[in-house]
C-alpha cells in the first residue's frame, strides 16, 4: 500500500499489523519502523529500497555533489564490471561512503509508482478517512477514462512509451558496427569502443540492458508489457459510482466506532513533500536561490511592497527636488 503516512500519522510496527492482505504493496520512505511489521507478515517476500532515499540517508553523514554523481552513476550502470569500476571509483572517493552503500543494496533508482501517487493526494491529505477514500476512488476512475482515450488513439501494436524507446534504440543501432556469426549472435561495437555479444536466439545481450528492460530492435522482440494489448487488458476493469452518503446503508456493526487522536503540529500543515536540498534544478526552470527581492512600490532593491518605508525611495531621498513620484534617484 502506498501513501501510507496519508492514512496514520506515525509508522509503527503495531497499526502496520493490521494489513493482512499479502498482495498489497507497502511504499516507505523511512522504513525502519515499518520492517518489523513486514517481516512477520510477510516473510517470504523480497524487499527493495528506493536508490533516491538511500541516498537521502547516506547523505546525513555523507555529503556533496561529488559524491551524488558517483553514486547515482553506480545505480546506473546494467552489467557487473561498469558496476564494479564505478564502486571502486566512489570507494577511492569516500571509503566511508562506499563502506555504507554496501549494506543497503537495491536495483530500484526511484519508485515511481509512490511519488505519482503521492503527488495526487494533495487534496486529500487533511480529509477525513471516508472523504480521502471518495477522493482517491474518482481519481482512478478518472485516469482509467484518459486512459482509454489515449488508446482509442493509438494506431501502432505498441504503446506510446515503448514506440519512443524503439525509435530512439532504432536511431542508436545505426551508430554501431555489427559482425555477425553466421549463427544467431552478432559482436557489436559501439562508437566507444564498447563491444558487446548479441544472442538472437536467447533474446540477450552481455551488457545487460536488454536483459533487463527487454526492449530490443524489433517489435516482436519486444517484451509483452510494453504492447498495446497488454495496457488496454491492465485498464479494462472499471469502477462503479456510488449513491450520495445519505443513501448509503447503515453498518450493524456492534463496535462504536471512535475518531483517531489528533497530533497537532507546530507551524501551517504543510502538503507538498519535502525536497531534498541538493536536488539539481530542472534546466527550463529559472531558481529563485540568489535573485533580488525588488520593491513594487519605488522599485528598490532589498525589500519588497510589504516592509516599503521608503526607504531609498525618491520620497526618502529626494524631498522638494523636483523629481516625479516613481523614479529612482541616486543620492
Amino acid at each position: 500500500m502506498v501513501g501510507n503516512k496519508q492514512l496514520l500519522h506515525t509508522e509503527n510496527p503495531s497499526l502496520w499489523d493490521i494489513h493482512e492482505k499479502p498482495w498489497e504493496k507497502i511504499g516507505s520512505k523511512t522504513r525502519e519502523k515499518l520492517l518489523a511489521a513486514i517481516e512477520k507478515l510477510f516473510p517470504s517476500a523480497e524487499r527493495r529500497f528506493c536508490l533516491r532515499h538511500v541516498y537521502d540517508n547516506m547523505k546525513l553523514k555523507h555529503k556533496g555533489d561529488e559524491l551524488r554523481e558517483a553514486v547515482w552513476c553506480c545505480g546506473k550502470v546494467y552489467n557487473i564490471p561498469k558496476f564494479n569500476r564505478a564502486m571502486e571509483k566512489l570507494k577511492k572517493l569516500n571509503p566511508e561512503a562506499h563502506e555504507w552503500l554496501r549494506r543497503e543494496l537495491t536495483d530500484s533508482l526511484t519508485n515511481n509508482l509512490c511519488e505519482v501517487f503521492n503527488s495526487k493526494l494533495d487534496g486529500a491529505r487533511d480529509k477525513p478517512i471516508i472523504t480521502c477514500l471518495e477522493f482517491i476512488r474518482e481519481y482512478l476512475t478518472e485516469r482509467i477514462i484518459n486512459v482509454h482515450k489515449v488508446l482509442d488513439k493509438c494506431e501502432d501494436s505498441l504503446s506510446t512509451i515503448a514506440t519512443t524507446i524503439l525509435e530512439n534504440n532504432k536511431t542508436e543501432a545505426n551508430k554501431v558496427r555489427v559482425l555477425f556469426n553466421g549463427a544467431d549472435k552478432y559482436q557489436v561495437t559501439g562508437l566507444w569502443m564498447e563491444q558487446y555479444v548479441v544472442n538472437l536466439k536467447e533474446r540477450s545481450c552481455t551488457c545487460r540492458k536488454w536483459d533487463i528492460k527487454e526492449c530490443g530492435d524489433p517489435e516482436a522482440w519486444m517484451s509483452k508489457c510494453y504492447w498495446l494489448s497488454t495496457w488496454n487488458a491492465i485498464y479494462q476493469h472499471t469502477i462503479d459510482p456510488i449513491n450520495k452518503r445519505s443513501m448509503w446503508p447503515r453498518s450493524d456493526c456492534p463496535t462504536t466506532l471512535l475518531p483517531p487522536k489528533h497530533h497537532k503540529q507546530v507551524g501551517r500543515p504543510k502538503k507538498k513533500r519535502k525536497r531534498v536540498t541538493d536536488k539539481p534544478t530542472q534546466s527550463t526552470t529559472l531558481s529563485r536561490k540568489y535573485l533580488t527581492v525588488t520593491c513594487s512600490k519605488y522599485h528598490n532593491k532589498g525589500h519588497n511592497v510589504g516592509t516599503c518605508k521608503g526607504q531609498g525611495g525618491p520620497s526618502e531621498a529626494g524631498k522638494g527636488s523636483g523629481q516625479k513620484k516613481g523614479k529612482d534617484v541616486v543620492v
